[in-house]
């Protein structure tokens, strides 16, 4: 079952690894809404504008967590990565949470072949093999590392196989992988380390919902693609 599992997980690491920045071409936005103990308290939602090899993906996220009334959560950000062909050239962004302000400044330096982050928790270099930890793209799946789009930090990653799926979202059903995104250091602080469900739309490439529980149940799931 485990030598299954393993072949699995390289036939679908090796379909991502096909997919390159071209994909997205097609889209213009990408609404996905967050849900906590089933309640719908925001969105997450990505603007596509393409111009030649150029691509920038502007990202808006906004919900808030309320407890008899009162809102005791809040999170509302903005930012802005940009591509030129498949290359992650800059990333920028501004979090407020609960009204103190993170954000992340990440410039690709060509010369060196790294990125120079300037974040609220990192600064400093990094490899161009992390990915931004967004949503919208698939490539999360494929690398070892994320860097966080609030505050900059750095984090190590696996991702593990768990089983082929049908869900249903939104009054459609779907074939999907679903996956285990999680810290390699899971000894990390429950509020430092990853630790995600995801189901994977493998034939349109698309990351239909993930799943975490953090003061409670969260959902994010695809609603709308144009």
């Amino acid at each position: 079952m485990k030598k299954i599992l393993i072949i699995l997980l390289f036939i679908f690491l090796s379909s991502i690894s096909k997919a390159n920045m071209n994909h997205y071409n097609k889209y213009n936005k990408i609404e996905m809404e967050i849900f906590r103990n089933g309640e719908l308290i925001g969105y997450n939602h990505y603007f596509f504008t393409k111009k030649d090899d150029e691509m920038i993906i502007t990202n808006q996220i906004k919900f808030s967590v309320k407890l008899l009334g009162t809102t005791i959560f809040q999170v509302e950000g903005y930012g802005e990565e940009k591509y030129f062909k498949d290359q992650l050239i800059s990333y920028n962004s501004k979090t407020l949470q609960n009204n103190k302000e993170k954000f992340v400044n990440l410039i690709f330096d060509k010369d060196k072949n790294k990125f120079n982050i300037k974040g609220s928790s990192y600064s400093g270099e990094a490899s161009i093999n992390n990915i931004v930890g967004n949503w919208w793209n698939h490539k999360i799946l494929q690398t070892d590392s994320q860097i966080s789009p609030i505050s900059g930090s750095i984090k190590k990653q696996v991702v593990k196989f768990i089983g082929k799926e049908k869900i249903n979202q939104y009054g459609k059903t779907y074939e999907v992988d679903h996956l285990k995104l999680k810290s390699k250091d899971m000894s990390l602080p429950k509020n430092k380390r990853l630790d995600f469900d995801i189901w994977y739309d493998q034939k349109n490439t698309r990351i239909l919902r993930v799943s975490y529980s953090r003061m409670g149940n969260w959902e994010y799931r695809l609603k709308i693609i144009e």
